[in-house]
């Protein structure tokens, strides 16, 4: 996907070394057979974005062509006025704040110039890169009050054709800064048609793909035109210069991982984890109304608000009880109490953090199943054994994994009847995205016990048996929302 930056007029960018397509609005607006299936990402300098003006529309109708283009019509409308855009003032003036701790502003009424991002003066660059985040507007001029410059007076989008000379130089840097990631020249291969970021923590001990895995995913992704490319914490302001997004970082909504999904999704971009799913799969006592209302075999499940019900729960559930916090992971907040005495304690700590807790009938089995669905279609299926003399697939010691238990990938030819058809139902349920659904095998049946929005898919264990097919169908997820 290539960079196409419109203008009003061609002397707007006359003499500007630029290695990405200039187009005039003219053009873009009244001649759209000239991008055939394409679907460039635009960056709109028109010299005004005043309601109904070429800017405008040019805005307008890349949303109806499908195409990427900065700003939106949506950023266009609420910098129309400043009562639209007040609702970001608090988190941009606190980040302002932040800025000027250890530096003491220049005296009077300070105007900001920021492009893409980008500013002059070093202390303000986080408030840039924020402001940008919020705003995603080529040229920016930002005023300030002169009572410490910590209030925002203004925030407007400055014309091309506005700026003198020290501006344009200074923009001309930043716009092929922001764009170089695309245009760059590949030494040893044709340019892919895409590129997908994989956000990762280097550093996380149990991240759902290894540096290994994404490594591998790559390659496979290089067979569809795609370049992946690896994204960290700390690079949500270049978010919107790749084409796609896969979240391969333990997901929370409290953390920056649901941050990342929210941007990917305002900025048309598909994702895996997309916001909705994360915020569904990651509470469960969202799963576990959701999955009663919609009569998928579970284990007896209660809600459970106060130390009051420790006694009741056994009762309706039978001992023991399993509790479980909303948001945990990796078999991390779940409890097995034996007696009533045993669970009050335990919900009298976990009540202090949560109003709410899940409580669930416990069904011992020597594994459970994990079955990776994406968009409705099973890719694959693994036993996660339990941990030797523990009743968890993992097993912890405070924040400490002290035992993990082996994992057996199989055939999806291989799993029993009725194992798969109950995962996909479960997941279905949640949205067309990348789910692990974790269920139980007795002789009473299959129950399903969670669904996962950010399963493991690692190279020699999710694909052992089905190989390349699994991360193949994974690229093919991107491709064809990108394609569509």
């Amino acid at each position: 996907m290539t960079w196409l930056v419109l203008v009003d007029q061609d002397r707007d960018l006359s003499n500007a070394d630029t290695p990405h397509k200039v187009m005039s609005t003219r053009d873009y607006l009244s001649r759209p057979q000239l991008f055939g299936g394409q679907k460039p990402k635009i960056i709109n300098l028109s010299r005004s974005y005043g309601y109904q003006g070429a800017g405008y529309y040019c805005s307008l109708l890349a949303e109806a062509r499908g195409h990427r283009i900065i700003p939106t019509i949506e950023t266009i409308a609420e910098l129309s006025r400043k009562t639209l855009y007040e609702q970001s003032l608090p988190d941009l003036e606190s980040m302002l704040a932040k800025c000027y701790e250890k530096t003491t502003p220049p005296p009077g009424q300070l105007k900001l110039f920021i492009c893409f991002g980008q500013v002059a003066q070093a202390n303000l660059m986080p408030f840039a890169r924020l402001l940008f985040d919020w705003y995603r507007v080529p040229i920016l001029r930002v005023t300030l009050d002169g009572q410490g410059h910590k209030k925002i007076d203004r925030i407007v989008p400055v014309a091309i054709n506005a700026l003198n000379e020290d501006e344009r130089a200074f923009f001309l840097k930043a716009l092929e800064a922001h764009t170089r990631r695309t245009w760059k020249t590949a030494k040893t291969r044709t340019p892919a048609k895409y590129t997908l970021a994989v956000l990762h923590d280097p550093q996380e001990k149990l991240p759902p793909s290894t540096q290994d895995s994404i490594r591998h995913f790559a390659k496979v992704a290089q067979r569809f035109s795609i370049d992946v490319e690896p994204i960290q914490k700390g690079d949500l302001d270049k978010l919107a210069e790749y084409d796609a997004l896969f979240i391969r970082v333990t997901t929370s909504i409290d953390n920056y991982t649901y941050r990342f999904a929210r941007r990917a999704q305002q900025e048309g971009m598909p994702v895996i984890d997309d916001p909705q799913s994360m915020i569904r799969c990651t509470n469960k006592v969202y799963l576990a109304e959701r999955l009663n209302a919609e009569r998928v075999p579970t284990p007896k499940t209660l809600v459970v608000q106060s130390e009051k019900q420790a006694g009741e729960l056994g009762e309706r559930i039978g001992w023991p009880v399993v509790l479980k916090i909303p948001d945990g992971s990796f078999s991390r907040g779940v409890y097995k109490c034996d007696n009533a005495e045993e669970l009050k304690r335990r919900l009298k700590q976990l009540l202090q953090d949560s109003d709410l807790l899940i409580g669930q009938e416990f069904l011992p089995t020597a594994f459970d199943w994990r079955i990776g669905v994406l968009d409705g279609e099973a890719i694959f299926a693994c036993k996660y054994h339990m941990v030797d003399e523990h009743w968890q697939v993992m097993k912890y010691d405070g924040d400490k994994t002290v035992g993990e238990g082996d994992a057996t990938t199989l055939s999806l030819d291989n799993v029993p009847m009725g194992v798969v058809e109950t995962a996909i139902k479960a997941a279905n349920l949640m949205g067309d995205g990348l789910y692990g659904v974790d269920l139980k095998q007795t002789d009473r049946g299959i129950y399903v016990i969670e669904i996962n929005d950010n399963p493991d898919v690692n190279i020699g264990w999710e694909d052992a048996a089905g190989g390349d097919q699994v991360w193949e169908k994974i690229v093919q997820w991107f491709w064809n929302r990108l394609e569509a």
